[in-house]
């Protein structure tokens, strides 16, 4: 097999499993066992379209680790790791989608065989990808075992990123700036949106000379005409249509790391509502960005910036921003702080969250995001898109 494909050094990857072991001690956990394929990969470097069926990675108390899966992704295991081939179990195909048998039994058996039958257990339960009956199966063959619930546990870990992984990002900050001068190219009334959205994946994917363009984790999100009141349209075969605004909400991604940027496109002479809340989400991106400084509280972030705008009349109902770095399908989030009134956490150096002000109203929306770095003198956008609204 050929040389790994890991993305990182060795001793960073030791420095994360340190910190995972420190909060298993903290929690009091034995045996952690981690499903999200965010976390795997950014643990162990496993990077592969494997997820839609059972796999994980075990670590132990103790610093053991063994990744467990499909028979036909070992391949993947070795290539983009370095876990040692008496660290890689595979479960019987006979598994797979099957009614009959679960994967979960067989990793039951290995837990066995590895003393760990009694052992204070944690799993995800809260993620996309372990099942209700993935959690039966393991407390039905290990009776003796205490599992409990440690979502999240890995995704805390990940909050604040390494210099390399910054790199990662920023890289995918320059491929987003690409797509949108891409887009202001090529866009046009009756164009068909799934022929724009092949230009942004065209774009997107292609990179630059060094740097490959990976799969984002949230397909482009597309809303136009009155469709633009849903935060998460995609596109069909319709034709974009003069007089209409439109909101984009992409991401280019770099090695699995994402830099989500959104912004509002209009094709003719934009009505003044747009103008109107151009100016207000624009004031409200400057006079925030000053407060993505470490001690900082996500409430107070999200509180100056909902006060702002209810100031100028108007009201957001949902956060306006969430933590991101590396994932996989569905979500481009991590799934740990968001910018809420009612989250106190304090912020880091080198966090790095998707400032999202966007706005949805009735019949139409806007959207203008920043994917923004927490540093000592405030928030330092990833990507240079024009902060305005796209008029073509």
């Amino acid at each position: 097999m050929k040389e790994s494909r890991r993305r990182f050094s060795v001793e960073e990857y030791e420095e994360r499993k340190l910190k995972v072991l420190t909060a298993m001690t903290r929690h009091q956990l034995d045996l952690l066992v981690i499903t999200d394929p965010a976390n795997m990969c950014w643990l162990t470097g496993y990077d592969a379209w494997s997820f839609y069926v059972h796999q994980c990675v075990v670590l132990s108390g103790h610093g053991d680790l063994f990744w467990f899966g499909r028979g036909i992704d070992v391949a993947s295991a070795q290539l983009t790791t370095d876990i040692p081939a008496g660290a890689i179990f595979v479960y019987p195909d006979e598994c797979v989608h099957s009614v009959d048998q679960h994967p979960m039994q067989h990793l039951a058996d290995i837990v066995r065989e590895k003393s760990f039958a009694g052992a204070r257990i944690g799993v995800e339960m809260d993620n996309h990808y372990f099942t209700a009956l993935a959690c039966d199966t393991l407390r039905k063959h290990l009776p003796a075992a205490t599992i409990s619930d440690a979502t999240s546990l890995v995704n805390w870990q990940r909050v604040v990123k390494s210099a390399r992984e910054i790199d990662y990002m920023m890289i995918a900050g320059s491929l987003i700036e690409k797509v949108y001068e891409h887009v202001m190219t090529v866009v046009e009334p009756g164009m068909a949106k799934n022929h724009l959205v092949a230009e942004i994946l065209y774009v997107s994917t292609r990179g630059a000379e060094d740097a490959f363009g990976d799969y984002t984790s949230i397909a482009p999100l597309i809303g136009a005409g009155d469709e633009a009141a849903a935060s998460h349209m995609t596109w069909d075969g319709s034709p974009l249509e003069q007089g209409n605004g439109m909101f984009l909400e992409l991401a280019a991604a770099h090695g699995r790391y994402h830099c989500p940027c959104s912004r509002t496109l209009f094709l003719g002479e934009p009505e003044q509502k747009y103008h109107d809340i151009e100016r207000v989400i624009a004031e409200g991106i400057e006079a925030t960005l000053p407060l993505f400084r470490p001690g900082v509280t996500c409430g107070e972030v999200a509180g100056s910036f909902f006060d702002l705008l209810e100031k100028h009349g108007y009201e957001k109902d949902n956060r306006c921003g969430y933590s991101i770095g590396l994932s996989y399908p569905p979500d481009w989030g991590e799934r740990t702080l968001s910018l809420r009134r009612s989250d106190r956490t304090e912020l880091q150096e080198n966090m790095i969250l998707h400032f999202m002000p966007g706005m949805w109203f009735d019949n139409w929306g806007f959207e203008m995001t920043e994917s923004v770095q927490v540093t000592p003198q405030g928030g330092a956008c990833l990507a240079n898109v024009p902060r305005q609204l796209l008029v073509k």
